[in-house]
């Protein structure tokens, strides 16, 4: 496994936050010092999960008032330039389908990045899924504008976000290799790849660990103390 693992905690939350202080929601972050002009990142937004613990399709779901991939679509436009779905068009965002459906979130990953070099976009890409009811614009932010071109994983609890990370041009390129190989998680994509891995301490200056929470089954939404209904897209596919 050739991951870089980095315990920075604040110190690299402070060394990012010259690229916070620029204009623009155009995708392009430059350090408001002068310094040298970061690439535009992406973002692609994972809808597309058979959701079949959960009963009713995640992405359609209405938590907290809020419908959940309309929410995170939000959010991650205001980070990110362009941004799509990857999934049946549950958020607003323009949305693909990855050929066949329901192969699992690697399948998805190389559907958007085709998209997206399709759009002009060959960079880095926020990646997040639809089932994180507590994402925050802050979490998404920090990700797109983390330093160095490198994939960017955050390890919360000792398990590894793949679907709330920032992922290379390189990673991305190398999980089309992995999916024609026979591949189908994301499990094999970060044990090839060169991420920088970021520990508790790498992004507790900007989330609790209770935003990276993912939801599978209704009990879920209970545990995070979450008001929801069923929305109406209809099962994902």
């Amino acid at each position: 496994m050739s991951i870089g693992r980095q315990s920075t905690g604040s110190r690299a939350w402070g060394e990012g936050r010259a690229f916070l202080d620029t204009g623009g929601r155009d995708g392009r972050r430059s350090v408001s010092s002068g310094g040298p002009a970061v690439e535009p990142v992406a973002g692609m937004l994972l809808t597309g999960g058979a959701s079949r613990r959960m009963g009713t399709d995640k992405a359609s779901m209405v938590i907290d008032g809020h419908p959940s991939a309309s929410r995170i679509g939000v959010l991650l436009s205001r980070v990110a330039a362009p941004v799509l779905e990857v999934g049946p068009g549950r958020s607003g965002l323009p949305a693909v389908r990855e050929d066949g459906g329901g192969e699992g979130p690697l399948v998805a990953l190389c559907a958007g990045r085709m998209a997206l070099r399709a759009a002009g976009h060959a960079g880095p890409t926020v990646v997040v899924a639809c089932d994180l009811p507590l994402v925050t614009e802050e979490v998404l932010e920090f990700l797109a504008r983390y330093p160095g071109g490198a994939s960017v994983v955050p390890v919360v609890g000792g398990r590894p976000q793949p679907l709330c990370a920032r992922w290379s041009a390189a990673d991305l390129d190398a999980a089309s290799a992995l999916v024609a190989a026979g591949e189908r998680t994301c499990t094999a994509l970060i044990a090839q790849s060169k991420a920088v891995v970021l520990d508790d301490d790498g992004w507790t200056a900007v989330a609790e660990a209770r935003v990276f929470a993912d939801v599978d089954v209704p009990e879920d939404l209970d545990r995070l103390g979450l008001t929801w209904h069923r929305g109406h897209g209809g099962p994902a596919a």
